[in-house]
């Protein structure tokens, strides 16, 4: 199934999108797509409303998709997560996976504008595979536990300022939880739709030209243990997103270093996790 958030911000309605490309309100099953919703059941229950055929078909044209998933208690990134990309950036690879934190208020829609910091002369873009949490994960045994935890598959643009990031800080969390700083969607995807989560092309273009193209096949760490890592350190809830990193192609690595500019527009997808596309503005 993919799930998804339709509306103004703050007043997105929960639905659902069928193999037939209709979509189906859910507000009579939930509030909304959140924590809470996942962690009781709310994707079986919505998997069999859609099967009985009983939920109200929505038209969609013309109204704005939010982020899929409600208020994440917390956004959780795996930096450096593909060689080539820590390669560009003149970064060692990892032996460990490089964990840091988004302010969860970063996220936005996945067509919403994205603003580009006062002072900013270096923001960049970041394709990532988003992995949502849907049952809590705590000192799990093994990767092969991960599984169980998960609630679905999202599109995320991990947005970066690298001055802010590399430059002003020995951490880098002034240069990511920057506001509007992390569009997420289009859909929940479950993990029964979305398949080998370990084989997805991951692709983005800036103004038209190509920049990304990347697959998640040549992750270092791979999306079970990055869940079973993360679980020995923190208690990853229902909700919670993991950014799992960036294939090679960032401004940052790029000749001349093309950096965003206020009107420049981001196009990103991942293989059956749709698109998504920002225009970029001016604070």
């Amino acid at each position: 199934m993919k799930l998804l958030r339709i509306g103004a911000p703050g007043e997105e309605i929960p639905a659902v999108l069928d193999d037939n490309g209709a979509t189906f309100a859910l507000t009579g099953l939930t509030a909304d797509i959140d924590g809470a919703f996942l962690a009781s059941g709310g994707i079986e229950r919505v998997r069999r409303a859609l099967a009985e055929g009983g939920l109200p078909a929505i038209d969609t044209a013309g109204l704005r998709t939010g982020a899929p998933v409600a208020r994440p208690g917390k956004v959780v990134c795996i930096g450096l997560n593909y060689r080539d990309h820590a390669q560009e950036t003149g970064a060692a690879v990892p032996e460990r996976p490089v964990v840091f934190m988004k302010d969860p208020s970063t996220v936005v829609g996945p067509y919403d504008r994205v603003l580009i910091p006062r002072g900013s002369v270096k923001t960049d873009w970041e394709v990532e595979l988003a992995v949502v949490i849907g049952r809590e994960a705590r000192y799990l045994a093994s990767p092969a536990e991960a599984a169980g935890h998960v609630a679905g598959y999202a599109i995320s643009n991990d947005v970066s300022e690298r001055e802010f990031q590399l430059e002003y800080s020995a951490q880098w969390d002034l240069g990511k939880s920057c506001e509007t700083f992390n569009p997420l969607g289009p859909w929940l995807v479950t993990p029964d739709e979305a398949g080998d989560v370990q084989s997805l092309g991951l692709h983005l273009t800036v103004n038209g030209v190509r920049r990304q193209d990347g697959d998640t096949k040549n992750m270092i760490f791979e999306v079970p243990y990055l869940i079973w890592y993360l679980s020995q350190y923190m208690v990853l809830n229902p909700g919670d997103v993991i950014n799992t990193g960036t294939p090679a192609g960032v401004a940052l690595g790029l000749p001349g270093t093309p950096y965003l500019r206020a009107g420049d527009t981001v196009e990103l997808s991942v293989d059956g996790l749709g698109t998504q596309r920002q225009t970029f503005t001016d604070a």
